[in-house]
């Protein structure tokens, strides 16, 4: 379980605009919080872990220091500062569109992951802002994948945030994406595909399944050059890589996409090779003024 500055943040704070991560500790055969730390971070060597210990940046929720010696205790929230030792930076900027006191709108460019995890901790855009702009409250209100360009929205104020939150459980924001895929002379636009998406046998992919529709995108055509076609997207509903999964399931996979409808080896970016797909624009009726509001992506995905 990951808490970026959630609970509690003043048991660590803030550093580098990376917030405390938090684990809670389950039940197990463990006696001491150490060995669990080191079997479940297998990637960071127990050295590491004695290092951070010894500065004083492994807490519990009381702000208690946590040494590897201390007895084991189920439940017990236990906060640390995550790093990685080489991370490369991702040559390319996100833009700051808009920023009042409760949102700021980002326009994000491609393989700039939205927030920490795994291989990525400096380098995304929720770190990168709130070094910008030295606000530790700063969450995303949705997300778009790391391969996807376009729209981000952060709550900058709690006591907001659920307002803003709001809009989008109740299916009140309207988003446009487009994507560049192969032209499918035999369909009729516009079109609108409804299915049951689940998770699939690889962790990385979702697939279509039967049953009940939990996912719906209408696609409008927009222009034809060749083999290929720019389309606009509109989600109606927000389940993990929807597009791309609906997108492929008509015979139409968004142009440089690694893991629709096949899964490539992961490996380096290529970053020539940008997925085609971009989350143009987002519109909504503000919940605290009651104004409409739009926002739009000055990126551009030619079509060559």
């Amino acid at each position: 379980m990951n808490a970026q500055a959630a609970a509690k943040p003043a048991v660590l704070p803030t550093r580098d605009g990376v917030g405390a991560s938090c684990v809670a500790l389950p039940d197990g055969p463990w006696t001491r919080i150490g060995d669990f730390l080191v079997q479940r971070f297998a990637q960071q060597p127990r050295e590491v872990w004695q290092q951070r210990m010894d500065d004083g940046e492994v807490v519990d929720e009381h702000g208690v220091k946590v040494t590897a010696e201390r007895p084991y205790q189920p439940r017990l929230r236990v906060y640390y500062y995550r790093s990685i030792k080489t991370e490369p930076r991702i040559p390319f900027d996100e833009v700051l569109l808009f920023r009042d006191d409760h949102l700021a709108v980002v326009d994000k460019p491609h393989f700039l992951p939205v927030l920490p995890s795994g291989q990525y901790l400096q380098e995304t855009v929720l770190v990168r802002l709130k070094r910008k702009l030295g606000i530790d409250a700063i969450v995303p209100i949705h997300r778009i994948d790391r391969d996807t360009a376009g729209i981000v929205m952060f709550s900058l104020q709690p006591a907001t945030r659920d307002a803003y939150h709001g809009l989008f459980r109740q299916h009140a924001v309207h988003k446009t994406y487009q994507a560049i895929a192969p032209w499918r002379p035999e369909l009729q636009f516009p079109l609108s595909r409804e299915s049951r998406l689940a998770p699939a046998a690889h962790f990385m992919q979702q697939c279509e399944v039967p049953g009940v529709a939990n996912s719906l995108t209408h696609i409008h055509l927009l222009e034809v050059h060749g083999e290929l076609a720019r389309y606009a997207l509109h989600p109606v509903t927000g389940h993990r890589h929807q597009l791309r999964v609906h997108m492929a399931a008509l015979g139409m996979p968004i142009l440089n996409d690694g893991i629709y409808p096949e899964l490539t080896p992961e490996g380096q970016s290529d970053y020539d090779r940008p997925l085609q797909l971009l989350a143009q624009s987002i519109a909504f009726q503000d919940p605290l003024t009651g104004l409409p509001r739009q926002f739009n992506s000055q990126r551009y995905l030619t079509l060559i």
